[in-house]
C-alpha cells in the first residue's frame, strides 16, 4: 500500500460483528442495568479534584453495597476525600485480586461541553459526563462486578478486594499512595486490575485489546527566578522575572527531546501488527518522527499518543508571575509536565534541561516537584490468561495488546510492593482508538452504553477464569 493509504486503515474502527457480544450470563442483563444505574449516580457527583470532596461518592458506593449486607470500611486521611475498601476474605487458594477504581475526576470547562458535564445524560447511545471513561465507567462495572461475588451467588477462592480511591487525579497523596505506604494489610493484593481500559486497534492479526501493563514515569519540575520591580511603562534595562522565564520556556519547547525506543513499545508495535511499512517505522528512530507526522494528518490522537510512547514529553501548563498589568515582574515560575520512558531517570530530565535551555539554565531555579520512575508488570501469568479467556468470549476473535500508557495510575503505588497490576476495558466501535483518547481530561467525555455492559462482563468472567484456574 502507499504510505498515505495505510495510515487511513489502521485508524478505522473494528466493526462490531468482530466484536459480537458472547451468549449472556443468567443475570446479564440486570449486571448491565446496574452497572448503568450506579454509573449514572456517579457521575452526578461533582467530585472534580481540586478539591475532590469524594465523600459523595464513597458514601452512595457503601450505602450500595451496604444494602447488600457487605462489610466495607471507610479510610481517610482527610474527611472530604474518603476511601472505601470492602475486603471478602477467601480459602487461600487463590492469590489475592484487587478491583480498584477512583472517584475523583479532573475540573471541567463547562463552555467547551454540548451537556451539562454533571447530570450523568444518556443519548444517542452514550452516557456523557465527566469521568465518564476516566474512570467512572470502571468504577462503576468494578463495583457490580464485586457484589456479584460478595452476594453468593459467585464465589472467588481467594481474597477478594473491592477499592474505591480518592485523590488518583492529584497524585494520590490522600487514596492510593497513602493506603499502599501507610495501610498495606488493608489493600494487601498479588493482583490488581485498574485504568486504563481503550477501545480495540485493528492489525493485521485482527483487532487488538490495549491491556495497560506498563506506565511512563512523572518527572515533573518547576522553573523559578526573580527579579526586580518597577514601573511597567519604563521596562527599558529592567529585570522582568516573567520575560526571562518565558524565554526558557519557549527555548525549552523548541528544542524537543528526540525518539527512543524501548522494549515495551516493540513488544506493543510487535502485538498490533499494523502494515508492514507503519511497523518498521515505529520501531526505527530515525523514521518514527516522520510517521507520526503522517498519522496526525488522519488521527492526531492517535499520533499524539504514539509520540507520547516514545519520547520524554516535556510540557509547559502552568505559569505564575507578577502582581499587576503595571509592576514589572519580580518573580515568575513555570510547572512543567515531564513524563519518563522505561531506562529515564531524574538526571536524563535534568541533562535535556539544561542542554535544551542552553546556557539560561543555570541563572533560573531548577526544581524536581515529582520524581518517579516509569514501572511495568509482565504481560504472563494467570492474571494475564484470565483477561485473555475473558475477553476471548466477549470479544471473540481478538487478541491481547500489552501496552505502556504515557501518563501516570495509582497502579504504581501497588507494582513497587509486587503486585502484577494490569488496565483494561472493552469498547464497540462507536468511538475509535484516537478520538477515544482524545476525551481524557477533555470536553464531551463518553462511553457507549455497550461498551459499559462489556467491561462489567470482562471484569466478571475475568475474576471467574481466575478463581477456575488449575
Amino acid at each position: 500500500m502507499p504510505a498515505r493509504t495505510w495510515i487511513v486503515s489502521l485508524a478505522l474502527p473494528i466493526s462490531m460483528t468482530v466484536f459480537a457480544q458472547a451468549p449472556p450470563q443468567p443475570d446479564w442483563s440486570r449486571l448491565e442495568a446496574e452497572t448503568m444505574q450506579h454509573f449514572q449516580a456517579l457521575l452526578r457527583f461533582d467530585t472534580s479534584n481540586p478539591p475532590g470532596n469524594e465523600k459523595l461518592a464513597a458514601d452512595y458506593l457503601k450505602q450500595v453495597l451496604d444494602r447488600e449486607g457487605i462489610p466495607t470500611e471507610i479510610f481517610a486521611l482527610e474527611p472530604a476525600s474518603p476511601n472505601l475498601v470492602a475486603r471478602l476474605k477467601g480459602s487461600g487458594r487463590r492469590q489475592p485480586i484487587l478491583l480498584m477504581g477512583h472517584t475523583d475526576v479532573v475540573p471541567v470547562s463547562r463552555e467547551g461541553w454540548t451537556v451539562d458535564p454533571f447530570a450523568g445524560e444518556r443519548r444517542d447511545g452514550f452516557v456523557w459526563g465527566r469521568g465518564a471513561i476516566d474512570m467512572l465507567n470502571q468504577t462503576a462495572a468494578m463495583a457490580c462486578v464485586f457484589k456479584r461475588f460478595a452476594s453468593g451467588s459467585l464465589r472467588y477462592p481467594g481474597d477478594l478486594v473491592f477499592l474505591a480511591v480518592a485523590d488518583e487525579e492529584a497524585g494520590g497523596r490522600l487514596g492510593a499512595r497513602w493506603l499502599v505506604e501507610d495501610h498495606w494489610p488493608l489493600v494487601a493484593s498479588d493482583y490488581l486490575l485498574t485504568e486504563i481500559g481503550t477501545p480495540a486497534l485493528l492489525g493485521r492479526s485482527g483487532p487488538g485489546v490495549p491491556v495497560t501493563v506498563a506506565e511512563k514515569g512523572l518527572q515533573w519540575r518547576r522553573l523559578h527566578t526573580r527579579g526586580a520591580s518597577g514601573h511597567g511603562s519604563q521596562p527599558y534595562a529592567t529585570d522582568n522575572a516573567l520575560v526571562r522565564v518565558a524565554d526558557a520556556v519557549s527555548t525549552l519547547v523548541a528544542n524537543p527531546p528526540g525518539p527512543h525506543i524501548t522494549d515495551e513499545w516493540r513488544r506493543f508495535v510487535s502485538a498490533w501488527d499494523p502494515p508492514e511499512e507503519l511497523a518498521a517505522a515505529l520501531v526505527d528512530a530515525d523514521h518514527i518522527d516522520a510517521a507520526i507526522d503522517r498519522l496526525a494528518v488522519h488521527d492526531v490522537g492517535l499520533a499524539r499518543w504514539v509520540h507520547a510512547c516514545t519520547h520524554l514529553t516535556v510540557s509547559p501548563n502552568v505559569m505564575h508571575a507578577g502582581i499587576k498589568a503595571n509592576v514589572i515582574a519580580d518573580r515568575a515560575e513555570a510547572q512543567i509536565d515531564v513524563r519518563s520512558l522505561p531506562g529515564q531517570d531524574e538526571t536524563d530530565v535534568t541533562d535535556h534541561f539544561r542542554k535544551a535551555i542552553g546556557p539560561g539554565f543555570d541563572e533560573l531555579g531548577y526544581e524536581v516537584v515529582e520524581a518517579s520512575a516509569a514501572n511495568g508488570s509482565p504481560p504472563e501469568g494467570p492474571l494475564w490468561d484470565a483477561i485473555s479467556a475473558a475477553t476471548g468470549e466477549v470479544a471473540p476473535g481478538s487478541h491481547l495488546i500489552p501496552a505502556m500508557i504515557p501518563i501516570g495510575t495509582d497502579a504504581r503505588f501497588f507494582r513497587r510492593r509486587g503486585t502484577v497490576a494490569y488496565g483494561v476495558g472493552l469498547f464497540d466501535d462507536r468511538v475509535g482508538f484516537g478520538d477515544f483518547l482524545r476525551m481524557f481530561h477533555g470536553h464531551d467525555e463518553r462511553v457507549s452504553e455497550a461498551s459499559l455492559g462489556m467491561t462489567a462482563d470482562l471484569y466478571l468472567r475475568t475474576v471467574e477464569r481466575l478463581a477456575a484456574q488449575v
